[in-house]
């Protein structure tokens, strides 16, 4: 195996698949990058067993092959190559080792045997849809946050996507949910979706794929079955299990009788949380909202730092109320918000609460209050 690439390219595509592989782990093979080269093209691949990543991009190739090499190291090698290096990569004879050249530079990498390089395999995913990148993003910004990372509740480790009816309209639902908020996106439904299960996508998952769409600008073309996902775009494949679980009924969670609504704007809103929560301490970042009518008071207190309040100008009727939210956790949610109106729909103090965009319902988020 020998072909020689612009640092560019590889140091792209090393970046892509290198992040799947895990720091610590115990099989030697699953920090490699599997290197794949025949008729003009470099294919990339790395696993932890669970995700995949494949790339493939142009390269200069004098002779076929392919060889697994360690993935971090390559990676740092190629990241300090001079901008608009060329870099030259070739494997023994014994392919054992493989060289990494670039202008007076010469490394000597170890190998493992490709054959021990494991696959998630190519099974039959029969449900096939594409959407828009900028729609996948969308749907894993407003959603991603509320995932769980509490290990005991797997089933909530990740983004739960599926078919849903909305008002008579079939749509496309995202939800995350890890017991303190909520966040539920909707958007069409793609055609070829609607026989599609109901899925768990992993945490790990949905943070690699995030950070691969950043950039593309076409549509994406997902894959699927009842236990494993894939998404292709841009000479990029990402293959990943599914959580093996039920996700819970996160309709009994949506609070149907609130009855009092507030209006707010969103980054008056988001910019009084902010500055009132810098003196609240703990864990629960606790924030007080006192509702008076045409005005909100935002209060929090520390025995060690002291008191703020601030007051910001609403639209509503709702009075003598006061209600507490972990302001971490509203920050969250409210910097969501793009439009110019902010709607909160409350029935009391120990409910929970709905957080919308005004004139914009295809994202909903609930909110657990707090004591204060």
């Amino acid at each position: 195996m020998i072909f020689t690439i612009e640092r560019a390219a590889l140091l792209r595509s090393l970046n892509h698949v290198q992040s799947v592989v895990e720091r610590r782990n115990t099989i030697p093979i699953l920090a490699n990058v599997k290197i794949t080269v025949a008729d003009g093209i470099l294919s990339l691949s790395t696993t932890d067993m669970d995700l995949e990543i494949n790339e493939s991009v142009a390269a200069n190739v004098e002779k076929d092959g392919s060889t697994t090499a360690p993935a971090v190291t390559l990676h740092d090698i190629v990241r300090k190559f001079p901008d608009g290096a060329t870099v030259k990569l070739t494997l023994d004879d014994s392919g054992n080792f493989m060289t990494v050249e670039s202008d007076r530079s010469n490394f000597r990498l170890s190998c493992l045997p490709v054959e021990d390089f494991p696959q998630l395999g190519q099974d039959d995913l029969p449900v096939k849809f594409s959407i828009p990148a900028a729609d996948l993003r969308d749907l894993i910004d407003r959603t991603k946050f509320a995932m769980s990372t509490e290990e005991t509740r797997y089933y909530l480790n990740g983004i739960y996507l599926h078919a849903a009816d909305k008002e008579g309209i079939q749509v496309l639902r995202a939800v995350a949910t890890d017991g303190h908020r909520l966040a539920q996106f909707d958007m069409p439904l793609p055609e070829g979706a609607a026989d599609m299960p109901g899925i768990i996508i992993p945490r790990k998952a949905v943070g690699e794929i995030r950070k691969l769409i950043d950039e593309a600008g076409d549509a994406i073309s997902i894959t699927l079955s009842e236990n494993k996902l894939r998404f292709e775009f841009d000479h990029i494949v990402l293959t990943t299990k599914l959580i093996d679980g039920t996700f819970p009924d996160y309709t009994r969670v949506i609070p149907k009788g609130n009855d009092k609504v507030i209006e707010v704007n969103p980054k008056v809103f988001t910019g009084a949380i902010d500055r009132v929560s810098t003196i609240s301490d703990g864990k629960s970042r606790a924030l007080k909202i006192t509702l008076n009518g045409k005005t909100m008071t935002l209060s929090a207190n520390s025995p060690e730092s002291g008191s703020a309040t601030e007051d910001i100008e609403i639209v509503s009727d709702v009075t003598d109320i006061e209600i507490g939210f972990n302001a971490r956790y509203l920050l969250d949610i409210t910097t969501l918000v793009n439009g110019d109106g902010c709607r909160i729909t409350l029935a009391d103090s120990a409910s929970p609460t709905i957080i919308q965009e005004t004139g914009d319902d295809s994202s909903l988020f609930v909110i657990m209050p707090l004591r204060v």
